[in-house]
């Protein structure tokens, strides 16, 4: 089996969906607040907190959230969105929760870290299942995308 096809196979159900659209469509709002509100998003939310090169870490992890959020909404090379996605929130976490934990405890780290902790499972389990029989990459696998060359 090629790389690519391992990238798209998936024997997940078609209701991975779900969390496709959850995960996906949270890090693609994310990832354009980022731009709508640099000052407390961007930008200034990654001074704050002391990312090195903010003015240019912030626009890439904007846009990694934008361009793999909508891979996964659309379930297109998932698996690889989804890494990237998982790296995202396991640096966001890193940076700004396990300090919280650290400084307020544990039932307020538990508080702020829902989402985070989510979208870090959310990633990981589509990371391992792939996007699911309603996805892109089901389609590309199974043949049912032909591709020009092919039809001629």
């Amino acid at each position: 089996m090629s790389s690519m096809r391992k990238l798209l196979s998936t024997n997940a159900p078609g209701a991975v969906l779900l969390v496709r659209l959850v995960v996906g469509g949270i890090f693609l709002s994310e990832g354009i607040q980022k731009f709508l509100f640099p000052g407390d998003l961007g930008v200034g939310r990654f001074m704050k907190i002391g990312i090195p090169s903010p003015e240019i870490m912030a626009p890439f992890v904007g846009v990694c959230e934008i361009l793999c959020g909508a891979l996964l909404l659309i379930g297109l090379l998932t698996r690889f969105a989804s890494l990237v996605l998982f790296i995202n929130i396991s640096v966001a976490i890193v940076t700004t929760k396990i300090p919280l934990l650290v400084s307020k405890g544990f039932w307020s780290f538990a508080h702020e870290a829902r989402v985070d902790y989510a979208m870090l499972l959310g990633s990981l389990f589509l990371l391992i299942a792939g996007a699911g029989g309603l996805s892109a990459d089901a389609r590309i696998e199974s043949g049912k995308v032909i591709s020009r060359k092919e039809k001629q």
